[in-house]
């Protein structure tokens, strides 16, 4: 983990340049939020005062999932406020305050008005599958990064992963699996099938 920050610190644009915002993207289980939080907490450390911006916020409320038939693929593109995400990424670049939701895993539900980011913020680290996204608006954000990562995880790792995370929800094994490969992997494919460029891969 410290080599992949130090990487990535190796990488940073000139903070006088503005707000930097740096785009941690990769399928689920990649890795995203285990490397964004530490980030953080080493930018800061460096007097580069940063954030976590997940965008797990912009998650549809079931309901909205359920009378669109889409619920049982929560987590693909189409389940997110992806224009809501996107004009808060075109805030955040402009150097303001902004207050942005965030996911609670447990409850399964977006909180909103949940994350600070204060005008001071130096740097926004934002983490999330669909950054890097090849599909209409997603693409858009591409343009907008400072410097962007891809975590490039082998298939059979993310499985792994995902099924311990679904267990420690509370499925059991086969429930876990199933649910693992009947839409994490599917999204997972989806975004390395359009997969935009990106400035590093770890």
């Amino acid at each position: 983990m410290i080599d992949r920050i130090k990487a990535i610190l190796a990488r940073l644009p000139d903070p006088s340049g503005g707000r930097c915002l740096i785009a941690l993207a990769g399928p689920p289980g990649s890795g995203k939020s285990s490397l964004a939080a530490p980030l953080v907490a080493e930018l800061t450390r460096r007097g580069r005062p940063a954030a976590l911006v997940p965008m797990d916020g912009f998650h549809l409320d079931n309901r909205i999932l359920a009378a669109r038939g889409l619920l049982p693929r929560k987590g693909a593109p189409e389940t997110f406020d992806a224009a809501g995400f996107l004009a808060l990424i075109k805030r955040l670049k402009h150097g303001e305050e902004v207050i942005a939701p965030c996911f609670d895993r447990d409850r399964d539900i977006a909180i909103a008005g949940a994350v600070e980011i204060p005008a001071s913020t130096e740097t926004a680290v934002v983490e999330g599958n669909y950054l890097l996204f090849d599909e209409a608006p997603w693409r858009s954000l591409a343009p907008l990064w400072d410097l962007s990562v891809f975590l490039d995880v082998p298939e059979k790792e993310l499985r792994r992963r995902l099924v311990n995370r679904w267990k420690d929800h509370g499925l059991d094994d086969r429930a876990a699996l199933e649910r693992a490969e009947g839409n994490d992997l599917a999204n997972a494919r989806r975004i390395l099938a359009a997969r935009l460029p990106s400035t590093m891969t770890i």
